[in-house]
């Protein structure tokens, strides 16, 4: 399986799996040319598309693949997303015959409440719930939500590639410092990170296992992270210390 970030807007990615016999599947289409201009140089066939939520610069491309591409659309039970054609909710698991994959749904509420993510294949496509170094917004849903749909996302194969929905690695890695400034290996991802980034190229996916020893909202109950936590106010409560990181991310300027 081929796994390929195409870049859209100013920092999605759009992500399309395709196999050596030219079988194609995107996933979060939020501008349809791109798609087209990647299915048509690299000569593959669309064969399905997967939507992990419902805002328009995941699913925006949608309707007019579907005006050239008659393919079924997986995604979320969420009415704002009506060109779904199977509804998809946690604990499902759905596979395709060309190419051939098979994932399995987990739901990940806190960015939007209807998230999901798709698990398989040794990918892991989480949209807009996990970035690498960082995580989402909380547009809809509790700090409580998304930590628990973070631990779920934590507790997959530490080999598992993450592929996640936009290019916020480098802004994430200086706020990530201000956290853990002792954490070795995140001053080495970061250095990677920089110069990835200095030549153009996407810095995803990333082994759940590099997050897992640098993403400071996966790592809640090491010490650093414990001690910046007390430093705002914040205690032994990990809802009240995911809610402390992310609510000083939202206004991070780095």
């Amino acid at each position: 399986m081929h796994v390929i970030p195409l870049s859209a807007f100013n920092d999605n990615y759009i992500w399309l799996l395709h196999d050596d016999d030219g079988n194609a599947v995107v996933v979060d289409p939020g501008m349809a040319d791109v798609v087209e201009r990647a299915l048509i140089s690299r000569h593959l066939t669309l064969q399905a598309i997967l939507l992990t939520h419902h805002h328009d610069d995941h699913i925006g491309g949608v309707s007019d693949l579907l005006v050239h591409h008659s393919v079924p659309v997986y995604g979320p039970v969420d009415t704002r997303i009506p060109q779904t054609t199977m509804a998809l909710k946690d604990g499902d698991t759905f596979a395709l015959e060309s190419p051939k994959v098979r994932f399995e749904i987990l739901a990940i509420p806190g960015h939007t409440l209807s998230h999901v993510a798709y698990v398989g294949e040794g990918l892991l496509l989480c949209g807009d719930t996990m970035f690498s170094l960082g995580c989402g917004r909380l547009f809809e849903g509790t700090p409580a939500q998304m930590l628990t749909s973070l631990d779920r996302l934590a507790g997959l194969p530490d080999e598992t590639l993450v592929c996640a929905g936009h290019e916020y690695t480098e802004t994430n890695s200086r706020f990530a410092l201000e956290v853990e400034p002792g954490n070795r290996e995140l001053h080495r991802r970061a250095g990677e990170v920089s110069t990835l980034r200095a030549e153009h190229r996407p810095t995803l996916p990333v082994s759940l296992r590099e997050e897992l020893a640098t993403n400071p909202f996966l790592r809640l109950d090491r010490d650093e992270v414990i001690q910046w936590c007390r430093r705002q106010g914040v205690g032994t409560d990990r809802v009240a210390r995911f809610a402390a990181l992310r609510a000083a991310k939202d206004v991070f300027n780095g």
